[in-house]
């Protein structure tokens, strides 16, 4: 047997990366970890941890707005957008040291530094150290992309949104995904003008149309402007050090702060995959088998560097499915049918299973139930902003295939859902079981 400095070393510290390494550790490989960034990884780090700190920040202009509805009498409020942004980053740092805790607990020895694939069984750090493992792991993750265009230096990613120095009036947010829409809420609940472009006529591809056209209704009615069909063709700073954004067939747009949020892309420049025979494919992805084993039969991937399900918790599911068929002797692969999601806009949406669309392509004829309604806090808030649930069911065996909804608290309901769609349960039971009253999550059991 070849003799190794490490059984395992794992490129990227973050949810895959971590729970892979200390999992591995447990079974008693030993294990190594390089991470050139922060521990963590993007969500912890610069994602959806620090995120939902900043939406749940939003929440209270609206929650101050409606007290007095509820009776209270507030004195004058301001906002500061430091205090917000300083005490995120501090909670940030603190989950940080938690996951290198977890790390050093386990036995996984960290170097905080770059590395790059330098042979099949070979990392070679960025001090010039080359260290030798009997498994790789690649779990670098996804990172924005920026459009190729004169000035787009000026703009920033979600990675430089959490430290801005102060918070600016103008936003123009490029995307309409998660992201896109999640910051959009953000900022203009916030006090910014918001202004989102698009390349084409429609925002969150992908997710349910009648979701989804009700978030575009209510985000136009709360003064967020859309932009579609709009291509970038330059930036310009001007000399007070605001921004204007020109467009190919569109109207400039002044702007304060330029977000691109228009993808991400796996993280693979530079680590000497290629050179080693690990196959790429044409989106930049590593390929990997259902074991998250690549073309190189010493290495693998997991998480958003194979472009599979860019989601946290499925990056945390491969990098355990991984560390407990290669050390563990217990062989198991991630099951990707029925996969929770959510958008944490506002308000925020939620997920699970086929899209009407979807349903309809892949089993014809099904039925579709909505609730169409407004919560109780917006009736006494003297608020018109409306909820929607939409469950999708197969016609002939009554078997619901995904549920959708947009509404306060969308994502809390839809976990305990998700479970009753993950096990193939029925309209018919759905509708057995007593509504928990008064509740918004009660009309899922109440639609007719």
């Amino acid at each position: 047997m070849a003799d190794f400095d490490f059984d395992l070393f794992v490129i990227g510290a973050g949810s895959g990366g971590v729970r892979a390494s200390r999992v591995a550790a447990a079974h008693g490989a030993k294990v190594a970890v390089a991470e050139e960034h922060r521990v963590g990884g993007t969500c912890v780090i610069r994602g959806c941890v620090p995120k939902k700190m900043l939406v749940y920040g939003s929440h209270f202009a609206e929650d101050l707005h409606d007290a007095a509805r509820y009776g209270w009498t507030l004195g004058e409020t301001s906002f500061d957008w430091k205090v917000l942004r300083d005490n995120v980053n501090a909670d940030v740092d603190r989950l940080e040291g938690l996951y290198q805790n977890t790390l050093d607990n386990n036995g996984v020895e960290t170097f905080h530094e770059r590395a790059t694939v330098s042979g099949p069984n070979e990392v070679t750090l960025a001090s010039g150290r080359k260290v030798t493992a009997g498994k790789i792991l690649i779990a670098t993750g996804a990172w924005p992309v920026v459009p190729d265009c004169p000035g787009a230096e000026y703009g920033i990613t979600s990675n430089e949104v959490f430290h801005l120095d102060t918070f600016p009036k103008r936003v123009v947010i490029a995307g309409a995904g998660y992201i896109a829409n999640e910051f959009a809420g953000i900022f203009h609940a916030l006090g910014a003008k918001v202004t989102v472009v698009n390349r084409s006529d429609q925002i969150l591809r992908g997710y349910d149309e009648q979701i989804r056209d009700r978030l575009f209704q209510i985000s136009t009615q709360k003064g967020i402007e859309f932009i579609f069909n709009a291509a970038f063709e330059k930036v310009e700073k001007k000399a007070d050090g605001s921004l204007c954004v020109h467009f190919k067939e569109h109207d400039q747009c002044d702007a304060d702060l330029l977000l691109f949020a228009i993808g991400r892309t796996p993280k693979i420049d530079g680590l000497g995959l290629k050179e080693v025979g690990v196959e790429i494919d044409d989106k930049g992805a590593i390929v990997v088998d259902e074991d998250n084993r690549s073309s190189v039969s010493s290495i693998y991937a997991v998480g958003d560097v194979t472009n599979r399900v860019q989601l946290t918790p499925v990056a945390i599911r491969e990098g355990q499915a991984f560390a407990d068929t290669v050390f563990g002797n217990k062989p198991h692969r991630v099951d990707y049918d029925m996969i929770p999601s959510a958008v944490f806009s506002s308000p925020p949406m939620a997920g699970v299973g086929l899209t009407e669309q979807k349903a309809r392509e892949q089993y014809g004829s099904v039925k579709v139930f909505t609730s169409d309604f407004r919560p109780m806090r917006n009736v006494l808030a003297g608020k018109t902003e409306r909820s929607l649930y939409k469950l999708v069911v197969h016609s002939e065996t009554d078997v619901v295939l995904g549920i959708h909804m947009i509404s306060p608290d969308a994502p809390e309901i839809l976990q305990a859902a998700a479970i009753a769609v993950k096990a193939g349960l029925t309209k018919a039971q759905f509708d057995q079981t007593i509504a928990l009253h008064p509740s918004m999550a009660e009309e899922l059991v109440l639609m007719k």
